[in-house]
């Protein structure tokens, strides 16, 4: 039921353990995995009557599940791990710990973490930070005390939203942008992302009539959602753009 926990299980375990994966998994604007993949597996909608009629050993949900979902979870006896969303690489990494030691494949999951270290260490900027800012979709963008702010600050950003004083996400008017721009501004690309958005045309045409020195750089929409095994993509794609700033 947990789509970033979908990413990190395709890393844990074979696909013939995994009875089902979030619908989130199957839509191009949610999804941290390729959607090719997705399709593979059956899709859920999140209802404790079609989750419970699968009899699954292990129900992977959000801690943001209703009250009401849990009950009948516990009810029909089901043994569920509710994960939240991580706040930083290092609660990303113990998150994943967690879901391996669940689906008992603790081995699979340091691994996994390996991989995030090492994608850290090469991403890792000892220079100067660039203000970005990195828009999720619209008006809406990272703000700090979020994993995305993590892996800004590691490949050698300041996030902008955090200088403004947005904290976790949240809506940005432009105007405040232009008052005070930062020197990157990170968005997805592609229909129904955020290149067709009415925000997306406002925020190009301000940079062009005002001739503010911004970089506008596309960051996947894929590499915004989830942590875990979409960490060292999103920290390579972020330390890619960071060379390319001066």
């Amino acid at each position: 039921m947990n789509p970033c926990a979908d990413a990190t299980l395709l890393e844990l375990v074979p696909p013939s353990r995994i009875a089902a994966i979030s619908h989130y998994s199957q839509r191009a604007d949610s999804t941290s995995i390729s959607l090719e993949v997705a399709h593979r597996f059956r899709g859920n909608n999140g209802t404790a009557e079609e989750v419970i009629g699968l009899k699954p050993d292990l129900v992977v949900a959000s801690s943001f599940t209703a009250p009401s979902t849990r009950e009948a979870f516990a009810r029909a006896g089901l043994k569920v791990l509710y994960l939240g969303i991580p706040p930083s690489i290092a609660d990303s990494k113990a998150q994943v710990t967690e879901l391996a030691a669940a689906v008992d494949a603790p081995a699979k999951g340091a691994a996994l973490n390996a991989k995030i270290d090492a994608s850290v260490a090469a991403a890792r900027w000892s220079g100067p930070k660039a203000p970005a800012l990195l828009w999720i979709g619209g008006n809406l963008v990272t703000g700090g005390k979020t994993l995305l702010d993590d892996l800004m600050t590691t490949a050698g950003f300041s996030n902008q939203a955090a200088h403004y004083g947005l904290t976790h996400t949240g809506h940005l008017p432009m105007e405040r942008v232009i008052a005070d721009p930062p020197r990157v501004m990170l968005a997805p690309e592609g229909a129904g992302h955020d290149s067709d958005s009415r925000a997306a045309i406002l925020r190009t045409r301000a940079v062009t009539e005002t001739g503010l020195k911004v970089t506008q750089a596309q960051f996947s929409r894929s590499l915004v959602n989830c942590g875990g095994p979409v960490i060292p993509a999103a920290l390579a794609r972020l330390a890619e753009i960071r060379k390319q700033v001066r």
